[in-house]
């Protein structure tokens, strides 16, 4: 009973070590990172590309399909009619008032008097949120679309998810302008809108020491856009200095 118990607790602490090496695996596996892209990650053949009913967001005169994947088991009797069926959701992202949520691959804009759709990038891309800025919109009449997304395989684990660094796009609200804000391997850490100024602030943090992880030793990087101007680029400002 004695030996029984001392290779139970050997074995514990084999899969508890197991699981912190897969809880710190990094962000950034840096000998590859540069040529890191969302175009060589792994197709899983359980996977079904599927829509989203199209939602309208009040204010604006599109519609907004979001497009991903979902994982149908085989011999799953679904049925149609109900976004979840047995064991297969055929739901892949989540709606409220101005922003979509969830993790799917493009979304694509069709004008209310139109049937076509345009997608909003050609890439491959994981987008996490969508936000549209009503009160901006309200307020000087540009309609822009914030999102968070994953855009490289950061980690080279073949795949795009939380991962990898996320980072930081804007577009107009039909998709066009589809352009990236935050620099490449600085994750996201938040942003928000300064309605006075017609600003979008946000902050990223760089791994400085190179380790592969975001931690305290890293450097944080704060920046504005001014949404009024035609080319949305970001400035970097010092409120720490």
């Amino acid at each position: 009973m004695k030996n029984f118990s001392k290779y139970t607790v050997l074995a514990l602490l084999v899969f508890l070590a197991s699981c912190r090496q897969e809880i710190e695996k990094p962000k950034v596996i840096y000998e590859e990172a540069k040529n890191a892209s969302g175009d060589n990650v792994k197709k899983d053949s359980s996977q079904i590309k599927i829509a989203d009913l199209p939602i309208h967001m009040e204010g604006t005169k599109y519609l907004i399909h979001a497009i991903g994947d979902v994982r149908v088991y085989e011999g799953n009797n679904s049925s149609y009619g109900s976004s979840k069926t047995n064991s297969t959701s055929y739901a892949i992202s989540n709606y409220n008032r101005f922003e979509v949520t969830g993790y799917f691959e493009n979304l694509k804009f069709q004008h209310i008097d139109s049937t076509a759709l345009r997608p909003l990038t050609e890439k491959n891309v994981q987008i996490q949120t969508a936000t549209f800025l009503n009160t901006v919109s309200d307020k000087t009449g540009k309609q822009i679309l914030v999102y968070s997304l994953v855009d490289s395989d950061t980690n080279r684990d073949g795949k795009l998810d939380a991962n990898d660094i996320k980072s930081l796009y804007i577009s107009h609200l039909n998709g066009t302008k589809f352009a990236k804000l935050s620099d490449d391997l600085q994750e996201l850490l938040d942003w928000n809108i300064v309605e006075v100024q017609n600003r979008l602030y946000f902050r990223t943090i760089e791994d400085i020491n190179k380790n592969g992880a975001f931690d305290k030793n890293d450097k944080v990087h704060y920046h504005f856009v001014n949404l009024l101007s035609k080319d949305w680029s970001g400035e970097e400002y010092e409120p720490i200095k």
